[in-house]
Formats: C-alpha cells, sequence, structure tokens
C-alpha cells in the first residue's frame, strides 16, 4: 500500500503528475514508467523543476560520480546511453549542464501543439543520453523540435517567451506541498485527490507501477463511494 494523502474530491479524471528535469539520470529511469502510464491513456501532467539553476561544468569527480549513476540507472531502469554520450559528452570538460533551455523546449512544444511536452521530453532526453548532443543549445532544441513536426517559426516563438521561472517556481511549491524532495516525482490524483506514489521500487518494472496507481484508483473510489474526504 502507497502512503496516500487525498484532498477533497473535485473530479474523475486520473492524471500522473509528473515532477522532472530534462537533464536528470534518474528521470530518464523513470522515462518507461512515464511511457507506460501514457500508453495506458492516463493523463500525465508534467512539472520541470529546474535541477540544474544555472550552467554547470562537472568536475572530473562530479563526471566519475554521474558514470557510475548511469551505470547503475543503465541496469535497473534498462534505458540505453550512448558512447557519443559516455565517451563525448560526458567526457567533455566544456560540456555544460543548464535546466531551462530544455524546460523551455519542453514549455513550448505544448504551446505549439498541445499534449507535445511529452514528446519533446523525451526527444531532448534520447539526444542528451544516447546521441551525446548538447540540448542547452537553441541550435539542437529547434531541430528537435522540427523532428517532432513542429513549425520552426512557431517553436522559436514560443520558446522565447516560454515562462520557464514562473514554471520552476511553481513546480518546486509542488514539490514541497506534497514533499518531494527530488527528481524525479510522482503525485497520482482522482477526482480531485491527490496521492504522492513512491517510485524507487518501480524501475524496470511497468506493470508494477501500472498496478500501484490502480491501487491509488481503487482506494480514491472507495473513498469516494464512502464520502471520505480525509488524509489517512
Amino acid at each position: 500500500m502507497q502512503t496516500m494523502s487525498f484532498a477533497q474530491p473535485t473530479m474523475t479524471t486520473t492524471v500522473l503528475h509528473y515532477v522532472h528535469d530534462p537533464l536528470c539520470g534518474w528521470c530518464y529511469a523513470a522515462a518507461p514508467l512515464v511511457e507506460a502510464a501514457r500508453d495506458r491513456n492516463i493523463a500525465v501532467t508534467l512539472h520541470g523543476g529546474g535541477l540544474w539553476e544555472f550552467e554547470t561544468r562537472f568536475t572530473p569527480q562530479q563526471r566519475n560520480v554521474i558514470r557510475r549513476s548511469d551505470e547503475r540507472i543503465a541496469a535497473i531502469a534498462g534505458v540505453p546511453f550512448g558512447a557519443a554520450y559516455l565517451n563525448g559528452l560526458l567526457d567533455d570538460p566544456t560540456t555544460v549542464v543548464w535546466s531551462p533551455p530544455p524546460l523551455a523546449a519542453v514549455l513550448a512544444a505544448g504551446i505549439v501543439k498541445s499534449g507535445a511536452e511529452q514528446a519533446m521530453l523525451r526527444a531532448v532526453q534520447a539526444a542528451h543520453y544516447v546521441d551525446g548532443r548538447r540540448v542547452v543549445e537553441t541550435t539542437v532544441l529547434l531541430d528537435l523540435a522540427e523532428q517532432l513536426g513542429l513549425a520552426p517559426a512557431a517553436f522559436l516563438h514560443a520558446f522565447g517567451s516560454a515562462p520557464v521561472a514562473a514554471h520552476i517556481a511553481a513546480t518546486r511549491e509542488w514539490m514541497q506541498a506534497f514533499g518531494l524532495r527530488g527528481f524525479p516525482g510522482f503525485v497520482v490524483e482522482r477526482a480531485g485527490r491527490f496521492a504522492r506514489l513512491a517510485h524507487e521500487p518501480f524501475y524496470g518494472a511497468c506493470d508494477a507501477f501500472l498496478d500501484a496507481i490502480d491501487e491509488i484508483e481503487a482506494e480514491g473510489a472507495r473513498l469516494d463511494a464512502a464520502g471520505t474526504p480525509q488524509t489517512y
């Protein structure tokens, strides 16, 4: 049983709220879980948290730590890391990680085409972790947008005006409200009730992740039927 804290019900649609950062390795590990939810036709709402708030270049020690973490992610979640990333981008001391540009691209994709945020997030993750591309650069993000069929001029306009700072601030408030201490994080909303879903046991186990969502839905339905709004 997951730890559940439900608010007063106001709606009946199940929504998986996903707190993420495009340049977070463990969010990349969680990508198959999000895809499984989407394939189940569960609505997914993205909340970008801005892991790398400032332009950052890794020290050799940091790159070693990240490499070990990536090895663990690959083993646990089965997601691929390409040679262009492992032997190129990660090893390059000039590589910059910075969350606002890829977050702006995710937001811009949704502005240009409703529902395209998740596709852009997947594209950014693949470009970074598999292809070793510099996804902090506008030209790279524009290329990804074009590959997704987004009109270049519309994307660039949306990219330049995307409310990234406000989005990150709202996400951090969301994280504080639900006790989410890092990335990724999941909250299931059903009928206006919210339940934090501990995702750590489910890396590489998409069916079990969906079962956990089903369990939350069933418990929310039971509370609805009983007219029970309290937290427990």
